[in-house]
C-alpha cells in the first residue's frame, strides 16, 4: 500500500500513513489495530507516530481510545498543532475535533482473550513487588512493604506471538527520509502504559540527513534505550544498516540479555538491514522491502544475534 501511494506520487509521509494505516485496517497479526491485545481492563487502546526526516516534525498519539485510524490522528498533529504528543482521553477529543469518528475498538476476539486471561488468574501480567502475589492471582493489588530488586525477566510474557508492531521507513526518489509505527501495544498491560512505540527516537526516528530506523518489541525496555535515534546516528557516521541495526541490539543485549526486539534501519541511498536479539523461538526476523530494484514487494529474513 505505501509503495503504490509512492508510485501515485504521493509523499513519504503519505506513504507512512497509508502504509500504516492498512495494517490498522487489516489488524496485522492482532498486535495492530482494533480488536487486540486488551488491556488489564479489557479495553484495546492504540499507540501511533509518524516522522518527518526534512523538517524533523512528529506527531504522536498513545493511550488513543474509540479511534481506530491512531496513525491518521499522529498526522494530524503534524498538521494542525504545534505539540508532538497527544495522550488517553485528551488525543481521542483531538481526534474527533478532526474528523475521525468514534467507533469501539473490542471485538468478540479481544473479549475472548481478556475473559481466557481472567480465567488464567490473570497471568501473565506486568506487576511485581505486589500484594497479592501478581504470579499467582488477579488483584487489586497493594504495593508490598519491602521490596525486591531482582529485574524479574519478561521475555516470557511479551514474544513474538503475543506482540508487534508496524514500523515503516520510506525513503522518496530525492532520499527524502519518513518513518511511523502503529501498534494496540502490550497484550494485559496496565491502563495508560506507553510503550516505546509513539516515541520519537525509539519507537521510530527519520532523518532526511542520513536516514531512519524502527523497532518492534519489548518496548518498556527498548524506549530506554532509544534505539532508533542510535541507528540514525550510526548511520550517519557512515555505519553500514545492518551493522547500525547490529550495534544497537548489542547495545541492549548488555542490560537485557533475554528481550524480545528487533529493529530495521535504511539510509538516504535505499541500502537497508535489520538485526534481532535470539530468544527461544524467535530466531529470525522476518520484515518487507519494496524497491525500485524489485518487481514486487519481498519479505526478507534475517538470523538473530
Amino acid at each position: 500500500t505505501a509503495w503504490r501511494v509512492l508510485e501515485s506520487g504521493g509523499s513519504e509521509l503519505d506513504a507512512v500513513e497509508r502504509g500504516c494505516g492498512q495494517c490498522e485496517i487489516d489488524q496485522c497479526d492482532g498486535s495492530v489495530g482494533y480488536g487486540g491485545s486488551p488491556d488489564e481492563s479489557g479495553e484495546t487502546t492504540l499507540d501511533a507516530m509518524i516522522m518527518d526526516g526534512n523538517t524533523m516534525e512528529v506527531g504522536a498519539v498513545a493511550d488513543l481510545r474509540r479511534v481506530k485510524n491512531a496513525i491518521g490522528v499522529a498526522r494530524k498533529v503534524i498538521e494542525y498543532t504545534k505539540h508532538t504528543l497527544l495522550v488517553g482521553e485528551s488525543a481521542s477529543l483531538f481526534a474527533v475535533r478532526m474528523g475521525f469518528p468514534y467507533e469501539d475498538l473490542t471485538t468478540q476476539k479481544s473479549l475472548s482473550l481478556y475473559s481466557e486471561w481472567l480465567n488464567q488468574s490473570c497471568q501473565p501480567n506486568y506487576w511485581k513487588n505486589v500484594v497479592p502475589d501478581s504470579s499467582k492471582s488477579c488483584g487489586p493489588y497493594k504495593r508490598r512493604e519491602e521490596i525486591t530488586c531482582k529485574e524479574e525477566q519478561s521475555s516470557s510474557q511479551r514474544s513474538v506471538h503475543n506482540h508487534d508492531t508496524i514500523g515503516m521507513v520510506v525513503i522518496g526518489v530525492s532520499g527524502t527520509v519518513a518513518s511511523g509505527t502503529s501498534t494496540n501495544g502490550a497484550i494485559h498491560k496496565l491502563p495508560g502504559r506507553v510503550g516505546d512505540s509513539p516515541i520519537a527516537g525509539a519507537g521510530s526516528y527519520a532523518d532526511s540527513t542520513a536516514g531512519g530506523a524502527a523497532a518492534t518489541g519489548d518496548g518498556d525496555i527498548m524506549m530506554r534505550f532509544l534505539p532508533s535515534y542510535q541507528a540514525v546516528e550510526y548511520m550517519r557516521m557512515g555505519t553500514d544498516p545492518t551493522v547500525a541495526c547490529q550495534k544497537v541490539i548489542s547495545r541492549i543485549q548488555k542490560y537485557a540479555p533475554e528481550f524480545f526486539g528487533a529493529i530495521i534501519c535504511a539510509n538516504t541511498t535505499g541500502s537497508y538491514g535489520a538485526a534481532c536479539n535470539k530468544i527461544p523461538g524467535f530466531t529470525q526476523f522476518h520484515f518487507m522491502v519494496s524497491s525500485p530494484l524489485l518487481s514486487r514487494p519481498t519479505e526478507q529474513v534475517v538470523d538473530c544475534m
